[in-house]
């Protein structure tokens, strides 16, 4: 991997998440948050539903972000018409590629999809937009087919296909046979999209890029229709870390910008979510505390600063003297060992009849308490 683009889909596929609805305002926001971190294209909606979403996407047009803006689209002239009118420049069209679906939005007839693909291709392309093409259940397509389908957009002026895993199907091993073979036979990037109902997005991601496609969909939160997308956060500090590729964002305001779309999604983070949840970075057992606090890069792969997060020391049923003794110092109270055991069995216990760790009020006061009797 050398060079990877982000397309970030939240305004598009994180927003058709079931139950979740922006308004005009919190678009446009989320949008110039984005483009202030540097995020390079954002997929803003689709200008085909008209209305609010119609004037959100225009007001995105107008505010001179740096971001590309693109918009979704079906292979329908009337939908590009509706982008133009909203004042993109770029658009991305649809179009089925496996059976399952050209039987069920073509009642079979590739032909006729074929068709609906070079008319709107032709027309976008005549009016001067830079054209991206999703093949929709990339996944489950003949791949014969689905390069056919790829070459032929190519050649019609299109200037990146997407192949998307669209009911998220595939494992890694199988998303990079099929990744290669279509980056093989283009000229055009790939870009790749991937859905989490096996829990492998992030995965399939990944192996499609490492496959040779160099553009990636992504959803801050991984918020998506079902079980969600590819994980903005993830990818990108995977990338960072893991791959060492500088993509230019900031990666500091990840935790901000995922509390933003909790907000406006009424889709809270699991605690336990990476990278940005809040125990992403909060060490309770006594062992990884203890190593913690001689060096954070024993249990943390990277700093919480790097992600806009916060390192935890949580006081709880696992936690040991060492950590312990780190808070109650830090407040002025330096037990002896017995003493100290004596506030930790207490601790515990509390722990457990809470059945969660303990905010540092209930831990010195627990500590006052055992001091004194």
């Amino acid at each position: 991997m050398n060079r990877v683009h982000i397309n970030d889909t939240t305004l598009r596929d994180g927003e058709q998440a079931a139950g979740v609805a922006f308004n005009v305002e919190e678009k446009v926001t989320l949008a110039a948050f984005m483009d202030a971190m540097g995020i390079p294209e954002l997929e803003v909606g689709i200008p085909a539903m008209g209305g609010d979403e119609a004037i959100a996407i225009t007001q995105m047009t107008r505010s001179g972000f740096r971001t590309a803006l693109t918009g979704w689209n079906r292979a329908v002239r009337s939908d590009i018409e509706a982008s133009i009118a909203c004042g993109l420049q770029r658009v991305h069209i649809s179009i089925p590629v496996s059976e399952i679906q050209i039987a069920a939005k073509f009642q079979g007839n590739y032909r006729k999809a074929i068709e609906c693909l070079h008319d709107t291709i032709a027309f976008a392309r005549d009016e001067g937009l830079y054209v991206s093409i999703g093949g929709e259940d990339s996944s489950r397509a003949e791949e014969n087919f689905l390069l056919e389908v790829a070459q032929s957009a190519e050649q019609w002026g299109a200037s990146r296909f997407r192949f998307c895993d669209t009911v998220g199907i595939l494992d890694p091993a199988t998303t990079a046979s099929k990744v290669s073979k279509l980056v093989q036979g283009l000229s055009i990037p790939v870009e790749m999209h991937a859905h989490n109902d096996f829990g492998l997005a992030n995965a399939n991601a990944l192996a499609g890029l490492q496959a040779g496609a160099t553009s990636v969909n992504t959803t801050v939160n991984g918020l998506g229709e079902r079980a969600g997308n590819t994980a903005l956060e993830e990818i990108v500090m995977a990338l960072k870390r893991i791959y060492s590729l500088n993509l230019g964002i900031d990666t500091t305001r990840l935790r901000e910008l995922s509390l933003f779309v909790a907000t406006i999604s009424g889709c809270s983070v699991p605690p336990w979510k990476a990278i940005v949840g809040d125990n992403a970075f909060a060490h309770e057992s006594g062992i990884h505390a203890h190593g913690v606090l001689q060096n954070p890069q024993t249990y943390e792969a990277f700093a919480p600063e790097e992600v806009g997060g916060n390192r935890q020391l949580a006081i709880g049923k696992h936690s040991g003297r060492h950590s312990l003794l780190n808070l109650l110092q830090q407040y002025g109270i330096h037990p002896s060992k017995e003493e100290a055991q004596s506030v930790l069995d207490a601790v515990r216990n509390f722990s457990i009849q809470a059945k969660r760790s303990l905010t540092v009020e209930e831990a010195i006061g627990l500590a006052h308490s055992q001091l004194a009797s």
